[in-house]
């Protein structure tokens, strides 16, 4: 039996399969009967002409034992439906007609419209997973996967619902379980999860879906690269290269090399392997956060060893800064942030704000607007505009003003902060 809804086209009266057989179930008029099917399969109907174009001698001469005579000596070969119907009606060989003719001869037709619904229904249906996963885990989700049922995304890589469903499942089955916390490999993650350590590697649809997903839980950034990916999955904890990943600290405390580097005011790169296995055992009460290591290096250069804690993003926060300031934050650390008054700067203080909380560090409207007047030379701000959930009048006074201030430009305002 076909799986969709078939056709009504039970004939009324016997049809007579022999001579049915011989008048219309020639393989010469396989093209003929096929023709029918598609008609039927559309709702359209069995009348008017279908053209068989350089046809063989032995179709024109099947064409012509069912029509009763020669269809035409053109080069193309026409036969009118309703010409083949009338004859199968009058002969007694399929009383109802062409259409059960055809049913008898090669079985139901499926209507496309019910195959269409059907296919959309299961498409639906491949979404339950997720649905149950935001229901009962991950309410937060919600807006992704209303996303990806518009986007096609998913159909792009599983091809049909059944291969969706699959897909679905073990994308849910991947985000229930994130952010890992501790850190984990990513290999391991997929072996624990999957039972296949190779099941998230690159390329693969189960990858797109869950790192996307992924992305959705942590508010990591849009992007592309092996290292923009391997950033993307440490968010959420887990680790494709955790040697790679690094964030500068100066006057940080809490473990065996970073009280060395805290003693000697040098600076100290530490990496997301090192922050996920040994991270600070201390907290201290205020960090300072920056976007540029100029910062941090002039910060080392005059206060040396005197130097409060100070972190720097390097750009981006990376998985080994989000690390980092999650657990100062976690463990009672005030988190003070200053960045470039551009819409970059905006970004990337909007990107960190996302994944962890932190205050204005005289990255405020009036501290630009302060800055601005100092730096009569500024140069021009380009690039499209960006909001500063900290402080809104921030991105209206940077449209006014039309300059951008890098953290260089203020840097005797930082140092004086830090020094006190």
């Amino acid at each position: 039996m076909s799986e969709y809804m078939d056709i009504p086209h039970q004939p009324a009266a016997p049809v007579d399969r022999d001579r049915l057989t011989r008048l219309l179930g020639s393989p010469d008029l396989v093209w003929l009967v096929d023709r029918v099917r598609r008609r039927m399969a559309r709702d359209e109907s069995l009348t008017g002409p279908v053209t068989l174009t350089a046809p063989t001698a032995g179709q024109r001469a099947a064409a012509e034992r069912l029509l009763g005579r020669a269809p035409g000596a053109g080069r193309a070969l026409t036969v009118r439906l309703d010409a083949v119907d009338a004859i199968l009606r009058r002969s007694g060989v399929s009383p109802d007609g062409l259409g059960a003719a055809v049913t008898v001869l090669t079985g139901p037709v499926a209507r496309l419209a019910d195959v269409r619904e059907r296919e959309e229904r299961a498409w639906r249906d491949a979404y339950a997973p997720l649905d149950e996963l935001i229901r009962t885990h991950r309410s937060e989700l919600a807006d992704w996967v209303e996303r990806l049922r518009g986007d096609g995304l998913v159909r792009r890589l599983a091809r049909t619902p059944q291969t969706a469903t699959n897909l679905l499942r073990d994308t849910a089955e991947a985000l229930c379980r994130l952010p890992a916390e501790p850190a984990v490999s990513l290999p391991a993650f997929a072996a624990g999860t999957f039972g296949d350590a190779h099941a998230l590697d690159d390329g693969t649809p189960l990858a797109t879906l869950v790192l996307s997903g992924a992305r959705a839980l942590t508010g990591f950034p849009d992007g592309s690269g092996a290292e923009w990916r391997r950033e993307a999955w440490a968010s959420a904890g887990l680790l494709k290269d955790a040697l790679s990943s690094t964030v500068l600290t100066l006057g940080l405390r809490g473990t065996p090399a970073l009280e060395w580097t805290a003693d000697a005011g040098e600076p100290a790169v530490l990496t997301l392997r090192q922050l996920t296995r040994h991270p600070p055992r201390t907290a201290p009460a205020v960090v300072h956060v920056c976007e540029n290591p100029a910062v941090l290096a002039t910060a080392a250069d005059t206060l040396g060893a005197a130097c409060p804690p100070l972190v720097c993003l390097q750009g981006q926060p990376s998985a080994a800064a989000l690390t980092l300031l999650r657990h100062l934050h976690a463990h009672g650390s005030m988190l003070r942030y200053h960045g470039d008054f551009d819409w970059g700067g905006l970004r990337i203080a909007s990107a960190l704000q996302r994944r962890v909380p932190w205050h204005p560090w005289r990255y405020t409207a009036a501290d630009y607007r302060t800055a601005v007047a100092a730096t009569p030379l500024a140069p021009p701000l380009d690039g499209t505009p960006a909001t500063a959930g900290w402080d809104p009048d921030l991105s209206a006074a940077l449209s006014e003003l039309g300059v951008r201030i890098e953290e260089e430009t203020v840097l005797c305002d930082l140092l004086a902060d830090l020094g006190h």
